[in-house]
């Protein structure tokens, strides 16, 4: 029956379902009921609702890159108690996708209770005109000197109540390639795992001196990789104990609203809630962040700030121990 009914559903053609036509939200659904039998099919019918609802909304939420909502609605379609396994397995690989594009990681859930028993509240589609759940904050960075705003990373923290940490992210990589770390700077978020990959034909040996992330993966030659965990927010000076012109960096955001600029300074924060926030951008070349309060809400404008590019480079290469050290030539 479940899959006959989603089938109906989703294939009604131009007058039927589609991406663009939001179904109701209510449940329970107004069945009038009379007797257990009916009962019965009352509850069977409000489960079938809230699937078909929950499929069409993550769908729609993905074709639009809203990877947030769509694994939402995917992971809550897979809660419910007695999936069909042919939906469960379908299901499965797209909310994988949603919730790693996201930013996270999929994990083991717990089931919902029966529908028979009482509704699940759960997050569906929108009616038409009403507010969104989440928004996506676009603008520009200015500044950062002669080097350009390529690079800043943006973070979006609530002023009003707490920020949540980020779900644990699926591992992110910084390659050495031709003496240089690709790409130059990353942003993570706190609890990342990195993967330091060697693709040159020689040796490397990564290290930071950046308290409290400080680390060091020792020495890994050609084709080898190492792993780092950082578990503190805040940027991250990368170095070479072999290649003194080797610098990189990363950022590691302690909310899970982050985004970095491209070359352009332009950046895009996805599934924003409502409200106001503060949002803080780091850059490679500035002394200091820069702050400044933003209120996110349908309708509202691009964000623009304008970042230092006051920092000069140091005047040595620090060694492990920070002190100076004299550049290798010729490797």
């Amino acid at each position: 029956m479940m899959n006959a009914l989603v089938l109906m559903v989703v294939m009604a053609g131009p007058k039927g379902v589609d991406a663009g036509v939001q179904l109701g939200e209510q449940l329970p659904l107004s069945l009038l009921v009379k007797s257990p039998e009916e009962l019965e099919y009352k509850a069977v019918t409000e489960r079938q609702y809230l699937l078909v609802t929950l499929l069409v909304g993550a769908k729609s939420a993905w074709d639009r890159n809203d990877w947030e909502s769509a694994a939402t609605k995917w992971e809550a379609v897979l809660r419910l108690p007695n999936l069909p396994p042919d939906v469960d397995e379908a299901v499965k690989r797209f909310a994988k996708v949603a919730r790693e594009r996201a930013g996270g990681q999929a994990s083991s859930l717990p089931a919902l209770p029966s529908m028979a028993s009482e509704p699940v509240v759960t997050i569906t589609p929108m009616e038409e005109g009403s507010k969104p759940s989440t928004l996506t904050v676009t603008g520009v960075v200015q500044g950062g000197g002669s080097h350009g705003p390529g690079g800043a990373v943006v973070v979006l923290r609530r002023v009003n109540g707490s920020t949540p940490k980020p779900r644990p992210a699926r591992v992110r990589a910084v390659v050495q390639k031709d003496k240089r770390f690709v790409p130059h700077v990353l942003a993570v978020p706190l609890g990342a795992t990195v993967e330091f990959r060697n693709e040159d034909d020689f040796f490397h040996n990564v290290f930071s001196i950046s308290k409290p992330n400080d680390f060091d993966l020792g020495l890994y030659k050609s084709g080898a990789q190492r792993e780092q965990v950082f578990s503190t927010a805040g940027p991250v000076n990368l170095l070479c104990n072999i290649h003194s012109q080797m610098g990189g960096w990363l950022y590691v955001s302690d909310s899970p609203w982050f985004a970095q600029a491209d070359a352009q300074g332009r950046f895009s924060v996805k599934a924003v809630p409502p409200g106001k926030w503060e949002l803080e951008v780091w850059h490679e070349w500035a002394s200091q962040t820069v702050k400044q309060v933003v209120t996110v809400a349908p309708g509202m404008s691009d964000v623009s700030i304008t970042i230092d590019g006051d920092r000069r480079a140091p005047a040595f290469v620090p060694d492990k121990s920070g002190k100076p050290r004299q550049p290798q030539l010729g490797y």
